[in-house]
């Protein structure tokens, strides 16, 4: 039987490792573009699925607080998987897509003058979250995988410290993912 050190201890190079590809690959698979291959119908559905993890990571903490533990076990794990989901969509319809550009109205990829006054400072509002949602997003995975095993290692106490770190940071992610989707989305 496996202890929550042997546990740790077998699992935590893997968290290392996964903390450098996964970003380094989403880097790598954003400068592959793969044409004749419509996705364009995927980011209200990843944008959903970035809702539905806020939703999971609250109702996780609240489960957790009412002393619910295989609930928040469940919760937790589901979040990680729209996460995971939420990645692979947005990946593929980067591969696949053009770059939306903000406050496009006309919808030719460039933002005029005329287009970019329209835009005015919503537009410094959209970038300050896009930026921070995707710096953070990069930032959270090896947390949310630390946290994660410290869990399943059961190491409680080592969880809640890491867990008060993460979930804000992953609650932000997911929720101001949703909000740069609504910014976005008129200018498909």
């Amino acid at each position: 039987m496996n202890t929550s050190i042997d546990i740790e201890k077998k699992y935590k190079p893997l968290v290392y490792v996964l903390s450098v590809v996964i970003p380094v690959a989403v880097a790598i698979l954003f400068g592959v573009k793969i044409e004749g291959v419509d996705l364009t119908f995927l980011p209200p559905i990843y944008a959903t699925i970035n809702g539905i993890t806020a939703l999971l990571l609250i109702f996780a903490v609240i489960s957790i607080k009412k002393g619910k533990r295989e609930l928040h076990q469940k919760l937790v794990g589901s979040a990680v998987i729209c996460s995971l989901l939420f990645l692979v969509m947005y990946v593929a319809y980067h591969m696949t897509s053009d770059s939306t550009v903000y406050g496009d109205l006309n919808k030719d990829g460039v933002r005029d003058a005329v287009e970019a006054a329209a835009a005015g400072s919503s537009a410094l509002i959209y970038f300050a979250l896009l930026i921070s949602h995707i710096t953070l997003s990069m930032i959270v995975v090896p947390f949310v995988m630390m946290t994660y095993l410290k869990g399943w290692a059961n190491k409680l106490e080592q969880h809640r410290k890491w867990a008060k770190f993460t979930f804000p940071i992953w609650l932000y992610v997911a929720i101001s993912g949703v909000a740069v989707y609504f910014m976005i989305s008129p200018y498909y």
